[in-house]
C-alpha cells in the first residue's frame, strides 16, 4: 500500500537528523577534524538512521503495491534532503551554491554523493526485502 504521509513524516525526520548532524559537524566536529573527515562524519552518521527509516517504510508499505511507494520515497527522500541540506547552508552560513556542489564532487574524496545514493537505494532495496517475506 502507498502511502505518502508516512512517506512524508519518516522524510522530515531524516531531513531533522540530517541538519542536526550537519549543524553539530560544523560548529562541534569541524574544530578538531579536516574538512574531509567532517564531511565523512556529516555522511556515516546519519547513514544507520536512514536504513532504520527504509526498513519502517518497508515493513508499514509491504503489500501488493510495494515497489510503486519505494519508488516514490526513492525519488523523494533524496531530492528534498539535497534540498533542505543546501537551504540550511544558505541561510545559515550564506553559503554559495557553487560551494554547495563541491560536496558532490566525488574525484577529491567528497562522501555526500555515497548519502544521496543510500537514500535513493535504502528505501528500494528494502522494499524489495520485505516484499519477499510476505
Amino acid at each position: 500500500m502507498i502511502r505518502p504521509g508516512l512517506t512524508f513524516v519518516l522524510w522530515l525526520a531524516i531531513a531533522a537528523v540530517v541538519v542536526l548532524n550537519d549543524l553539530v559537524g560544523d560548529t562541534w566536529i569541524a574544530a578538531a577534524l579536516s574538512v574531509r573527515a567532517v564531511e565523512w562524519y556529516k555522511v556515516l552518521i546519519p547513514a544507520p538512521y536512514v536504513l532504520m527509516m527504509a526498513i519502517i517504510h518497508a515493513r508499514r508499505t509491504a503489500g501488493p503495491n510495494w515497489f510503486e511507494a519505494a519508488c516514490l520515497a526513492a525519488l523523494l527522500w533524496p531530492t528534498s534532503t539535497v534540498l533542505v541540506d543546501f537551504l540550511y547552508a544558505r541561510l545559515t552560513y550564506d553559503e554559495e551554491p557553487a560551494v554547495f556542489l563541491d560536496r558532490f564532487a566525488f574525484w577529491w574524496g567528497a562522501p555526500y554523493l555515497l548519502l544521496v545514493l543510500l537514500l535513493c537505494a535504502a528505501p528500494l532495496i528494502a522494499g524489495k526485502v520485505f516484499a519477499r517475506r510476505r
